[in-house]
């Protein structure tokens, strides 16, 4: 990828997301949503190191908007028109299904989605799980912990395949995030 189009496409996803955040480990902390898309990306970019057989490109503009049709007014369509269909497709199926009811059959749903995409979408998926095990919000019981301890689990299994690195990489998060389970 062009390091000015890269540019381009980070200004772009600062301002779909300006004003976004969610919560973090302490009571009432609040963090910029665009740490979030940076950390992922820049697990993207560690990926390569290990696996350079992986299209860069597709990956990383999919890092980069793997959020903006499910959190922000961007669409698929301007995706496709402005960064391609192959892009399109991958944003895509990270994108959850919301009208499925539970969360569990969302990811599900998702995963079967990514699945039939090429596997730097699977790449992606994994480093924003990864990305996501740095600590639960402060405002998580414990059941939701260890749902998403599951769920973690299930991308795991369904996507190792991808990159040996990042499912390492996932695996220790999940250990380490067994430190937030009581």
């Amino acid at each position: 990828m062009d390091i000015d189009e890269l540019q381009q496409l980070w200004q772009l996803v600062s301002q779909l997301h300006d004003g976004k955040k969610y919560g973090g480990r302490d009571q009432d902390q609040q963090v910029e949503y665009i740490n979030h898309i940076g950390s992922v990306v820049f697990e993207l970019f560690h990926a390569l190191e290990f696996s350079p057989e992986l299209d860069g490109d597709l990956m990383i503009k999919c890092g980069l908007l793997h959020d903006a049709v499910e959190d922000t007014s961007f669409t698929l369509l301007q995706i496709s028109k402005i960064y391609g269909s192959s892009v399109a497709a991958g944003v895509a199926a990270l994108t959850k299904d919301l009208t499925i009811g539970d969360k569990m059959g969302q990811m599900q749903d998702s995963l079967q989605r990514i699945r039939q995409q090429p596997r730097e979408i699977w790449a992606v998926k994994m480093a924003d799980r990864i990305c996501n095990l740095f600590a639960p919000p402060f405002y998580w019981d414990q059941q939701k912990k260890l749902d998403y301890l599951q769920e973690s689990n299930l991308i795991y299994k369904q996507l190792c395949d991808a990159s040996p690195y990042l499912a390492r990489r996932l695996k220790d998060k999940m250990v380490a995030y067994m430190g937030f389970v009581e």
